[in-house]
């Protein structure tokens, strides 16, 4: 069950040539695909491109009817292998993940089908997580690009651009044998807008045409003699190829005048809107793209091409390169083929811009006047992009860290471990990515190291103090993706006294709610309820637990416990369970609405706190973090400290009760059925109650008034 879902909106995929598409930047690579004549397309889910694989998962329909072959892969290595389909057949396919872990992931079978070349056009679609809502290490694709030359598509984000990117990255890929990267950030992805749509096109040969006629070429095997040849007919023949096709169908694009005041502007793709709301604000270009200054428009970042280089910057004294990130791959590149070119061009770039961090409209403003002010003084803007904003209301904004959804599953293992810790002392816990990353924040603050997805494990290998085992966290999303042989696997063959507690909240949660092997909801498309504690076992694991409900924190403290105290030798796993409280809001959230519409009776449990029984303690809090569970101001005059107070957010999952429970205390915490539709006898018995409590509160006030004369 994904987080979102586009039945509704794959329809649009079925436009014809002519029709106006209008949608997300995901629905029109998508749509691009299709008109491409793709054969296959697979992919591993990830920020920002966690919802293409959700559109084309939803799409599935309609990729069968094309004879389009549609796989959600186990890792992003999973779907690179799958290029395998292009190196000797004439098979247009597509992968997506996200970058660059995805890439890290996915390195050796890109590494491989960049080496021997592909016959079908083959394209990699990653999403270039980068900048300040990343979640990841900020490194960029380019480095991979240039390592294995693979080309690099980097499209201006406007749906036009991005649809006319992907079918010329399929051109480009057959007509120099090589792989293509396209890389989508954020905006590009979920920006929305429209372009004139072209018929899908049926892939002239399907994967199972494929299969029926095999064929082989050892020439594209890497495989000694071949791979020795490989690297001369990446130089020789396939980048000549690339570059004349780059060249020949204008690719990157020029923009505003030939020349101007003996300057101009080389822009990544995709950072060309930013820059033109920056050249807007300093009064060098219009909303539309009407520019006054020269600017060239690298669509292509990888290969540059040295007779376009050397055509834009011949009548300059200096060009700005705007290039996000570092190293600066392509400024250092710009400096060679301008000198082989022997032109006397300035290139001017991190010394005017940032060398780290996301280049937003105002990074890139501050850094053209920069530029302005020492090369084109004449021209150069009086004021400061950042005098021409308006005053800022506030002086400082309070920091909003990433933390846990209310009613989240894995909160209570994080105070079990909590609780644990003040009885056995810290370990050290070797941490994972996903959702249970944010135990590394306040208030649980554990969590050493993170090494990457389903590693969790394997980051804790190399610790065996003594009498002391170290803790590893893995999801199970991380579990079926890496962590299954990488971690669990790799701690049996080891003997490795450690403890790994696997998350198991029924879906890959962090990226979006997608069906994985053990989740419990049924798939019609996918294999579901496979249990992670068979595959620990399957694996060698004997010391294995499973909890099946995570908010009993008792026992999850005690199993913890047991596991990091018992005399057994050799990995303990602990699988912990309870589903993803999004994805079951999302579920329950629907079957009551449509119960409450119905006429149904329907019970709703909220938790609260009796404001006259809570002493102002707050250890429910800081053992449990939960945003619904906050402070008020306390009721009771005599009593200074602010009691705690449940929101109207709770959605009932009772860990606050459990947490004073489990950890001893206060009794403050009470649980309420809210009932709507009741039945007869429920209306019946509540104006009976209600009939009493008044009848004891009019006895209580009678005698307060007794007692007062």
């Amino acid at each position: 069950m994904a987080e979102r879902s586009f039945k509704s909106e794959v329809k649009k995929l079925t436009a014809g040539e002519g029709e106006t598409f209008t949608g997300e930047g995901i629905l029109a690579v998508t749509k691009a695909l299709l008109q491409s004549g793709v054969a296959y397309i697979g992919g591993y889910q990830g920020s920002p491109i966690s919802h293409l694989m959700d559109v084309f998962a939803d799409a599935s329909e309609l990729l069968e009817s094309l004879d389009v072959h549609y796989e959600a892969s186990a890792s992003e290595a999973s779907a690179a292998a799958m290029l395998a389909a292009s190196v000797n057949y004439p098979l247009r396919g597509a992968v997506a993940w996200k970058s660059v872990v995805g890439t890290n992931v996915a390195s050796d079978a890109l590494s491989n089908v960049a080496s021997g070349g592909v016959t079908g056009g083959a394209l990699v679609i990653v999403g270039e997580d980068y900048g300040e809502g990343s979640s990841i290490m900020q490194e960029r694709t380019h480095a991979f690009a240039m390592k294995s030359q693979m080309w690099l598509i980097d499209p201006r984000p406007n749906l036009p651009s991005i649809v006319d990117s992907v079918e010329q990255a399929f051109q480009l890929s057959e007509a120099s044998n090589t792989p293509v990267m396209l890389q989508l950030r954020v905006r590009s992805c979920h920006m929305t807008g429209s372009f004139v749509a072209k018929d899908n096109k049926r892939p002239p040969m399907t994967v199972s045409d494929a299969a029926d006629a095999p064929m082989r070429d050892t020439q594209r095997i890497v495989l000694p003699p071949a791979n020795f040849l490989h690297e001369h007919e990446k130089i020789e023949k396939r980048w000549p190829a690339g570059i004349d096709f780059i060249r020949d169908n204008r690719l990157n694009e020029w923009f505003g005048p030939q020349a101007a005041h003996g300057i101009g502007i080389i822009v990544q793709g995709g950072l060309y809107n930013n820059l033109n709301r920056a050249m807007e604000r300093l009064g060098f270009a219009d909303a539309f793209g009407k520019s006054d200054l020269p600017i060239y428009c690298l669509n292509v970042t990888y290969p540059l091409i040295p007779d376009e280089v050397a055509e834009f910057c011949r009548d300059k004294t200096s060009v700005l390169i705007v290039e996000e990130g570092q190293p600066e791959f392509i400024e250092h590149e710009l400096n060679t083929l301008v000198r082989r070119a022997g032109l006397d061009t300035r290139i001017v770039g991190k010394d005017v811009l940032p060398r780290a961090g996301e280049y937003t409209g105002k990074v890139i403003a501050d850094g053209l006047a920069d530029y302005l002010a020492q090369y084109a003084p004449e021209i150069a803007p009086q004021k400061l992009p950042s005098d021409l904003l308006p005053a800022p209301v506030a002086t400082e904004i309070p920091q909003r860290p990433a933390g846990f959804c209310t009613g989240c599953p894995e909160r209570p293992i994080f105070t079990a471990m909590k609780l644990v810790e003040r009885e056995l002392g810290p370990s050290h816990v070797s941490a994972d990515i996903g959702c249970h990353l944010f135990s590394i924040l306040p208030p649980f603050n554990i969590g050493n190291t993170t090494m990457g997805y389903g590693l969790g494990s394997a980051g804790a290998s190399a610790f065996k103090p003594k009498d002391k085992r170290a803790i590893a966290i893995m999801g199970d999303g991380g579990f079926w993706h890496n962590g299954l042989t990488s971690g669990i696997g790799n701690s049996v063959f080891n003997k490795d006294d450690t403890v790994t507690i696997i998350v198991d909240n029924g879906y890959s949660a962090a990226t979006g709610g997608q069906d994985i092997l053990s989740s419990r909801a049924d798939n019609d498309e996918r294999v579901t309820k496979t249990p992670i504690a068979r595959a620990v076992r399957g694996v060698g694991g004997t010391w294995v637990r499973e909890i099946t409900r995570t908010y009993d924190v008792a026992r999850m403290r005690d199993t913890l416990r047991e596991a990091l105290t018992t005399p057994e030798k050799g990995p303990k796993v602990i699988v912990a369970q309870s589903e993803c409280m999004l994805n079951r809001q999302r579920r329950e959230k629907k079957q009551t609405a449509a119960a409450l519409k119905a006429g149904e009776r329907v019970v709703r449990e909220r938790f609260g706190v009796d404001p006259d029984t809570c002493t102002g303690d707050h250890s429910c809090i800081r053992l449990s973090g939960c945003p619904s569970l906050t402070i008020k101001p306390n009721p009771d005059p005599l009593r200074q400290d602010p009691i705690a107070h449940v929101e109207n957010s709770c959605v009932g999952c009772g860990l606050c009760g459990e947490v004073s429970h489990a950890a001893v205390l206060c009794p403050s915490f009470y649980r309420a059925g809210i009932v709507s539709n009741p039945t007869w006898l429920e209306r019946t018995a509540d104006r009976i109650r209600r009939a009493v409590i008044r009848w004891f509160q009019a006895r209580e006030q009678r005698g307060r008034l007794a007692r007062a004369f």
